[in-house]
């Protein structure tokens, strides 16, 4: 489990083909990667990912993930090279704070940024969902973006409107974000097990 407060800001440092469709991924980050245990789960821009392998390259540290032909078809992890750049959040321990949300770091879809509208220090983003999981989307509810944890401010059909504030724009890839983007979408956990039950419920 994750919060979707993002601890670090990692870069692809390459991929490579494995075999059945698998791709491998070094990513440099700012972690200590003696604290990494191999087989942890590190969220990468949303995805939950197992460290396969770590180390140290000049002054930072790296990790190693294979990502799984699902994950490249329902994220935008296939559109990683070299050189992007990652929101890195660590898992959850007992006791740590919950500074956002729960996140699973299982990616439900893609969001597409329709607009964005630079305020003072801040940004207003207008994204589109996919209509499958607009039901999931409320005002003032929860969703992540790209593993950010954020609060959405309101809702019109399959569109919803975030609004960024000016750490999130400094510490994350949100800031370099522009219309067209493709955002991995996770929604709020706890609408999903609304619905769910919802769904079960026995009709009179």
């Amino acid at each position: 489990m994750f919060t979707g407060i993002i601890s670090d800001l990692g870069e692809v440092l390459n991929v490579g083909e494995q075999a059945a469709g698998l791709r491998r991924l070094t990513i440099a980050c700012g972690y200590d990667p003696d604290t990494i245990d191999i087989g942890a789960s590190i969220a990468c821009s949303g995805p939950c990912l197992t460290v396969v392998a770590r180390g140290r390259g000049g002054h930072r540290g790296w990790f190693a993930v294979d990502v799984a032909a699902e994950t490249l078809r329902v994220t935008n992890a296939g559109d990683w090279r070299r050189g992007t750049q990652l929101n890195l959040e660590r898992s959850l321990r007992l006791g740590d704070e919950l500074g956002g949300h729960l996140v699973s770091g299982h990616v439900d879809g893609l969001a597409e940024l329709v607009s964005r509208e630079d305020l003072q220090d801040m940004a207003r983003l207008s994204l589109g969902a996919p209509a499958e999981l607009a039901p999931f989307i409320a005002a003032k509810g929860s969703v992540a973006l790209d593993g950010v944890s954020l609060t959405v401010n309101e809702v019109n059909g399959s569109e919803f409107g975030v609004l960024i504030i000016p750490h999130t724009l400094k510490v994350t890839t949100i800031g370099a974000l522009r219309a067209g983007a493709r955002l991995n979408l996770e929604v709020d956990l706890m609408a999903r097990y609304a619905a769910r039950l919802l769904e079960a419920a026995p009709r009179h």
